[in-house]
């Protein structure tokens, strides 16, 4: 293997390693800002978001299947439906709106 192969690799756990240390070591005190702390708040679910949204619609086979999914989804939680009822929902819709297509 080439070298520069493990320099990378030291200089991205080197940049990681800072980027968790440095909060600890230079807040010591409780975050009294209402901003800062909202926005820290949230940053885990934006994460998350980002990293399931493009992966909801583009797992299927058409992108418009996974736009129902999506849809359905958001319906059947915002009307509290389980986590496993709104998932079997989701590939439902899914199946149907894919045999639609190829139907068509």
């Amino acid at each position: 293997m080439n070298r520069s192969v493990y320099l990378y690799i030291l200089v991205g756990a080197a940049v990681s390693f800072i980027i968790r240390v440095l909060p600890l070591t230079l807040i010591r005190k409780q975050i009294s800002n209402r901003f800062l702390r909202s926005f820290l708040y949230y940053v885990p679910y934006v994460t998350l978001a980002v990293m399931t949204f493009p992966a909801i619609l583009y797992a299927a086979q058409y992108p418009l299947a996974g736009v129902a999914a999506l849809a359905v989804g958001a319906v059947l939680a915002w009307f509290g439906v389980g986590l496993f009822p709104v998932a079997i929902a989701c590939c439902a819709s899914v199946f149907l709106v894919e045999f639609i297509i190829t139907l068509v």
